[in-house]
């Protein structure tokens, strides 16, 4: 006899319908299963045939073939237990109920207890959209799936429960989405803790107000760690389509918080710089989403830049730029979504005390220029503000006075973000860094005095183009927490300010 069933694949953020189909006949007992499956996908026959026996069903004897259709589309993990297992129920007549309007998803343990898996969320949204009415999830995945409205989500703690629903004995309730929670803020990080180091924290506002780049260089010591773990307290809250899409890229990887699976606080990844180019930017036999994709909608923190391998860097190059990770292996191609603010700190030398005002470097001139071109033009262009971070005196250390807390510097990084929203409201952009070169000659209109100004400037620091959109990018951040329509020659001045650095140290 033949049953099918559906269920939902998913290959990196894309997921795409599936047909589990079985068939039950006579001849030697065997039981195969096809459609391009992996090692995972295989091993699920011993597991679906002993949760069917332990469960108090017939094992069906004779020639089983289940089939995972389309085939042309590599399958893995234990995703589709749950599916096969009802399929092959269906097709030896040992349940039958309309499962037509029904998906199933879930890894089936031994005993018949249903085990959680990842990627629940893109899945449930997939099916949604292919007209699934009910779908069936592990019950600890219950809460990520429903946030998707329209469709009911089930969660299946063991088979018998699931069986129990679908004849009619039981009705199961579907689960209910999450209560929206507040962007929780680490109240141990704030800025108000950071002594001295006015331009550092100038610059981290204007990163925030405008998702902006940022590269700081300072001795050991003055405070860069410091400063970049307290970047999140001063972000602006998430919207609810960049928790969603946060937290798809973080359940297909398995990072989910079981008691809060939804992201509402954006992602702040600090990799050691021991990190490999396919650790930073992902991959994998079916390609995993790296740690710059981990940080997609939040920051990334790179510490002792010039420590992490070349090709880790030059990785860094083309998902700055477009806000998308592509990666590419012998069973597909995946795109992750990367829009990140990424946060450097070095040191100017291997000592880290070249140019310090007290301590004398040891480190030779030959020495000093090969640790700093280890960062190469391409990516120092890509990186919107440079700033220095110079040893804290003791006068500054020892001030008893507080300095601005974290919420009154996000109340005017909120207000920026407010105007941008408003700026570009239905063009896909968020935020001032993410301006294409049409919109920024839109956006970006100086005062006279501004466009002069920034011409010699352009011409005496001899400036590239992409230098020349971000700064313009940049001011336009500036202007908007000022609160000013069109850039001001000042706010020129303050992006030029933020961007001179790479002339003192790479020339």
């Amino acid at each position: 006899m033949f049953s099918m069933v559906k269920s939902v694949g998913i290959f990196g953020l894309n997921s795409y319908m599936l047909e589990i189909e079985a068939d039950v006949s006579g001849g030697m007992p065997c039981f195969d299963v096809v459609g391009l499956p992996d090692t995972a996908v295989k091993e699920s026959r011993d597991r679906v045939r002993a949760a069917i026996k332990n469960c108090g069903y017939k094992f069906p004897t004779g020639r089983i073939t289940v089939n995972l259709a389309p085939a042309d589309k590599k399958k893995e993990g234990a995703v589709y237990d749950l599916p096969i297992l009802i399929s092959i129920l269906n097709a030896s007549k040992q349940l039958e109920c309309d499962t037509r309007e029904c998906a199933f998803l879930g890894e089936v343990s031994l005993d018949g207890q249903v085990r959680s898996i990842n990627g629940v969320l893109a899945m449930v949204i997939t099916a949604k959209q292919s007209g699934i009415s009910d779908i069936f999830v592990p019950f600890e995945n219950a809460v990520e799936g429903a946030a998707v409205e329209g469709i009911n989500v089930y969660g299946i703690k063991n088979v018998k429960q699931l069986i129990e629903h679908l004849i009619g004995f039981t009705n199961l309730t579907p689960a209910v989405p999450q209560p929206a929670q507040d962007s929780i803020i680490n109240s141990m990080l704030d800025f108000s803790e950071v002594k001295g180091q006015v331009m550092a924290k100038k610059a981290l506002e204007v990163a925030a107000a405008g998702g902006h780049n940022l590269l700081m260089i300072g001795p050991p010591g003055s405070g860069k760690s410091m400063l970049a773990k307290r970047l999140p307290t001063i972000l602006p809250p998430m919207t609810f389509d960049e928790s969603i899409e946060t937290t798809k890229i973080h359940s297909v990887a398995g990072m989910l918080d079981k008691n809060h699976p939804i992201v509402t606080t954006r992602p702040f990844r600090s990799p050691h710089h021991t990190i490999s180019s396919v650790g930073l930017s992902g991959g994998g036999t079916v390609p995993r989403p790296g740690e710059i994709s981990m940080a997609h909608n939040g920051v990334l923190f790179l510490d002792e830049l010039p420590e992490f391998k070349r090709d880790a860097m030059e990785a860094l190059r083309q998902p700055l730029e477009d806000g998308t990770v592509t990666v590419t292996r012998a069973s597909g191609t995946v795109t992750y979504p990367s829009n990140i603010i990424l946060i450097a700190a070095m040191n100017p030398c291997p000592c880290g005390y070249y140019g310090h005002p007290s301590k004398p470097c040891t480190c030779s001139m030959n020495a000093v220029h090969k640790y700093l071109n280890k960062i190469s033009g391409p990516l120092l262009d890509r990186l919107d503000l440079h700033i220095e971070v110079p040893p804290v005196d003791y006068k500054a250390l020892s001030d008893k006075a507080q300095g601005e807390t974290s919420a009154q510097i996000r109340e005017r990084v909120n207000r920026a973000r407010a105007i941008q929203n408003e700026r570009y409201r239905g063009t896909g952009i968020n935020c001032n860094a993410q301006l294409t070169p049409s919109l920024l000659r839109k956006h970006c209109v100086m005062t006279d005095e501004a466009s002069a100004y920034l011409s010699r400037s352009f011409d005496a620091m001899g400036l590239s183009a992409r230098a020349y959109d971000r700064i313009l990018k940049v001011a336009r951040t500036v202007a908007d927490l000022k609160g000013n329509v069109e850039i001001q020659k000042d706010d020129i001045g303050t992006a030029l300010r933020f961007r001179s650095l790479d002339r003192k140290y790479w020339e």
